[in-house]
C-alpha cells in the first residue's frame, strides 16, 4: 500500500471531488499544561516506532528540519518518500499551537491531503487535557466507505503522538484505548477521570 503505483491506481478507481474532513482526539492527562507544553511533538518526532497501520499506509518519518515556536515559523518533515512543510500559524503557550500545510510530497496526494493541525490544552482538575485536531482534503469516494477508514489512521496516528508525550512527561499519564464518541462541547468539557479518550469527525464538501 506504500508504492506511489498503488495510491495512484487507488486514485484512479476511487478519486472524486475533494471533502474537507477533520478528525480530533482529546485525553486527559496526569500534568499540567505547562509541562505538557514542553514536551509537544509532532508526528515526525517521536522516538517511537509508529504502530503498523501508520507502518503500513503511510511513508515512515525521519525527522524535522526547523522550529515550532514562533508564529511564520516553517517546520519541514522528512519521511522516507518525501516530505511536508508545516507552517506554525499560532502559538499561545502553554495553550494552543496550530499549524498549516503549505507543500506535501509523499505520493499520496491524489487521495489525502493534510490541511494543518493543533494542539490544544485545557485545565481540568489536577491534569490537563490535551486536544489533537488534524484536518486534511479527502479525495477517495464512496466516503462512506473511505471516510471510516481514514478516521481509524488519524486516530492512529494521534495516539501514537500523545503516547510520545506521555513518555516524556515525568509523572504518570495513562492513555487508554481510544474509543469513538462526540462530546456536546469539546471546548468546555473535560474528559473523564482515568483518561478517557474522544474523537469526531466532521465533513463537508470543499467548494
Amino acid at each position: 500500500m506504500r508504492t506511489a503505483g498503488t495510491y495512484r491506481l487507488l486514485s484512479f478507481l476511487f478519486a472524486g471531488k475533494p471533502e474537507s474532513e477533520a478528525v480530533a482526539t482529546r485525553v486527559h492527562l496526569d500534568a499540567g499544561p505547562e509541562t505538557i507544553w514542553n514536551r509537544i511533538l509532532l508526528y515526525e518526532e517521536v522516538p517511537a516506532r509508529p504502530p503498523l497501520l501508520l507502518r503500513t499506509l503511510l511513508p515512515q518519518p525521519r525527522r524535522t528540519e526547523g522550529a515550532k515556536t514562533a508564529v511564520g515559523a516553517l517546520v519541514r518533515c522528512i519521511y522516507s518518500a518525501g516530505d511536508v512543510v508545516k507552517r506554525i500559524t499560532a502559538v499561545e503557550p502553554p495553550h494552543l499551537i496550530r499549524f498549516e500545510v503549505i507543500e506535501q510530497r509523499l505520493g499520496i496526494e491524489r487521495c489525502a491531503r493534510t490541511l494543518g493541525g493543533s494542539y490544544r490544552f485545557f485545565i481540568c482538575g489536577d491534569g490537563a487535557d490535551v486536544e489533537l485536531i488534524t484536518k486534511y482534503s479527502a479525495y477517495l469516494h464512496p466516503r462512506s466507505l473511505w471516510r471510516p477508514l481514514e478516521s481509524l489512521l488519524v486516530r492512529q496516528l494521534h495516539r501514537h503522538i500523545l503516547r510520545g508525550i506521555r513518555a516524556a512527561i515525568p509523572v504518570p499519564a495513562a492513555i487508554p484505548a481510544i474509543r469513538s464518541s462526540v462530546p456536546e462541547s469539546l471546548s468546555s468539557q473535560c474528559a473523564p477521570p482515568g483518561g478517557l479518550a474522544c474523537t469526531i469527525s466532521e465533513s463537508r464538501s470543499r467548494r
